[in-house]
């Protein structure tokens, strides 16, 4: 789950890290308003989508005046934005916020992450704040510096100090900057995230160290232990399709290809998708109905998968573990009797029951083409589609 910079901000305060004054603002009224209660003489009006490279999209604008806070706010509201995170359909603005200016005398980028190779969290800082760190680490991966923290012992005062000199921080700023590291990781750790991210960091004019961006996902499976995060969450950034999945318990991702995929397992559904594309095509969504697949999941995940106008075939593999092939085969007949499905579906299931749902989808009578193979299923599907 992802949550809005501004929202990462009031995480990032709890947990002592200063960040500038701001508010979420709805309307363009709404932002006026907001800037005439910080006061000052500059603000900036950010866009907030679940997306980075918010200001090369034009979503981020520095307002020197009033009128000058009225016009960005009114251009950006409702704007389709587009950034490489996005997508060249973009995503739509609905909310801003407006915060108070900063004196940046310096930017820095820093993170904490979960590293699965170690098995640690992943410290990470770089001198080259404010910019793609993809970017950095593939032009100059000689500028970031990680440390890796054992989460029974936490970053220690000699690992934040190596990574808050490794970037460059003044000695008269090394202090906050150190603190600031031990309590993003802090913030980390006690939200089950699995990315917090400030972008830029920023060392101020009078030396001190502030957030003035902020990125946060979090591990889905931890969020039963976090109602506030979950208050957080804006389901107009989140694919439609994915959220109707998910009140079925259907694992759903929307792909760019036109074969639907219907696999039971996340493994073997990665394994479908890669077989898809070694035999020429691609496939248009990635979705897992797990152990418990019932007939009323598979036709929710049938519509689903035919919502999407680019579905031109679509494949079901099955394993037969746990999840019987003649429970799945029930499901798929009733399903495609439901839908009245209209492109071409192959079937191919291995496992408990396998003969008596391969027999359930032969007594049908609809044009269900079978396969015995991961690759004659990929050969049959991609030939019907073509």
């Amino acid at each position: 789950m992802k949550i809005h910079e501004y929202q990462g901000k009031e995480l990032l305060k709890q947990f002592g890290v200063p960040v500038p004054r701001g508010f979420a603002c709805f309307s363009v009224d709404e932002a006026v308003k907001a800037a005439e209660t910080l006061g000052g003489k500059v603000w900036v009006v950010k866009a907030q989508i679940h997306a980075g490279g918010r200001g090369k999209g034009g979503g981020v604008k520095v307002a020197k005046s009033m009128d000058e806070v009225r016009t960005y706010a009114g251009q950006i509201l409702g704007m389709q934005l587009k950034t490489h995170q996005t997508g060249p359909e973009g995503q739509k603005v609905n909310r801003l916020l407006v915060e108070e200016g900063a004196d940046i005398r310096k930017e820095y980028y820093v993170a904490a992450l979960t590293d699965r190779a170690t098995q640690k969290v992943a410290m990470m800082a770089s001198s080259e704040g404010g910019m793609d760190i993809e970017e950095v680490a593939h032009k100059t991966p000689e500028k970031i510096l990680k440390v890796f923290v054992d989460p029974l012992v936490g970053l220690t005062d000699a690992q934040a100090n190596e990574l808050a000199r490794g970037i460059g921080v003044p000695e008269g700023s090394l202090a906050q900057a150190v603190d600031t590291l031990k309590k993003l990781y802090t913030c980390y750790m006690e939200t089950d995230a699995s990315l917090a991210e400030i972008n830029p960091m920023i060392l101020e004019g009078n030396g001190g160290i502030r957030a003035i961006d902020a990125k946060f996902n979090f591990d889905s499976n931890a969020l039963y232990r976090h109602p506030e995060i979950v208050a957080y969450r804006d389901l107009d950034e989140e694919d439609a399709d994915e959220i109707e999945a998910s009140k079925f318990d259907l694992a759903y991702i929307s792909l760019d290809g036109n074969i639907g995929c219907l696999v039971n397992g996340a493994g073997l559904a990665m394994a479908t998708m890669d077989t898809i594309k070694l035999f020429g095509a691609e496939p248009a969504n990635f979705l897992d109905v797990g152990g418990g697949a019932t007939t009323e999941k598979v036709t929710e995940a049938f519509k689903i998968m035919l919502k999407n106008s680019k579905v031109k075939g679509i494949l079901v593999n099955i394993f037969g573990g746990i999840m019987k092939c003649d429970t799945i085969a029930a499901g798929v007949v009733a399903a495609a009797k439901e839908t009245h499905l209209s492109v071409p579906l192959v079937v191919r299931m291995k496992g408990t029951n396998e003969d008596l749902g391969k027999q359930i989808l032969k007594d049908s009578g609809l044009p269900i083409i079978s396969a015995d193979t991961m690759a004659e299923a990929a050969t049959k599907i991609v030939a019907a589609v073509n």
